[in-house]
């Protein structure tokens, strides 16, 4: 278990959107942007990236290259899946202890002030005003262009299936390790489920596979799949792969060609059974 870190925060100089410079990333980026809205990819925790004049938030390099940064791998795997599949794919541009892009933004860990017992510096009293100039540059851009493809793909008849990328730790913070190689997460709508756990276990010989494992989406908890899948009524799911089967690009190309063989199956058979449509949850 760790201990805790950075006890007396060191000085980290405050978010300001007008110190944002050619050499600070996007809000996002846009992968594969030609691709056809059969599915629609999202990885709100793609970057570790920190805004050049925050000084790192106060943390060492050491910390800013942990899970509490980034989900690791989960980056790499979405860009492979948009192009095996030949769609677009919307990855957040910063690290989720800016302002975490899963997160509803009254939750108490949109901004972190600690994460995995490590003291987040920049993050210790941060004021509604510094809080919604994080929001209103790092946040809603993200959000709002991925509100505005899936209005696109509707307004020209497509049903996307909207899948959300993620990755967690091999361990738990107590250590108990975490058996699963992919957690297929959901609330209200189980479409997706059985068929994507039936086409992974055919592709991938003993895999193991927990639903709503090893996190669960309950209500408030999380943002983009109750936002942009259950509120609209599009078939979705979050896709969680463990971190140590895809630290490596070798290991990210051979799980993203096996979970975007599963929704291209999952995807056919939807088709066929007249599911892929839009409904209320």
């Amino acid at each position: 278990m760790r201990t805790m870190q950075n006890k007396l925060p060191k000085k980290s100089p405050p978010f300001d959107p007008a110190l944002l410079s050619v050499d600070d990333p996007a809000p996002f980026s846009l992968h594969n942007p030609e691709g056809t809205p059969r599915f629609i990819l999202t990885a709100d925790h793609a970057s570790r990236a920190v805004p050049h004049h925050m000084a790192k938030l106060g943390l060492a390099e050491i910390e800013l290259s942990r899970h509490i940064s980034w989900d690791i791998g989960a980056a790499e795997v979405t860009r492979h899946m948009a192009e095996y599949l030949d769609v677009p794919a919307f990855l957040a541009g910063y690290s989720r202890l800016i302002i975490d892009c899963n997160r509803p933004l009254n939750s108490p860990t949109s901004i972190p002030a600690i994460s995995d017992g490590t003291v987040i510096p920049a993050n210790q009293a941060v004021s509604n005003t510094e809080a919604k100039a994080r929001a209103d540059a790092l946040y809603w851009p993200y959000h709002q262009q991925i509100a505005h493809a899936i209005d696109r793909y509707i307004t020209g008849g497509e049903v996307p299936i909207f899948v959300a990328m993620h990755s967690f730790t091999p361990q738990m913070s107590a250590g108990k390790a975490r058996p699963w190689h992919i957690g297929l997460l959901f609330e209200h709508d189980r479409r997706l489920v059985a068929p994507l756990k039936a086409s992974l276990s055919a592709i991938v010989p003993d895999i193991c596979i927990g639903e709503n494992q090893p996190y669960a989406i309950i209500g408030p908890s999380d943002y983009s799949i109750p936002e942009h899948g259950q509120r609209r009524g599009l078939p979705h799911i979050e896709i969680e792969i463990r971190q140590d089967l895809i630290e490596t690009p070798e290991g990210a190309a051979l799980w993203a060609g096996h979970i975007a063989e599963a929704l291209e199956v999952v995807g056919k058979s939807l088709d066929e059974t007249g599911e892929w449509e839009i409904i209320s949850t």
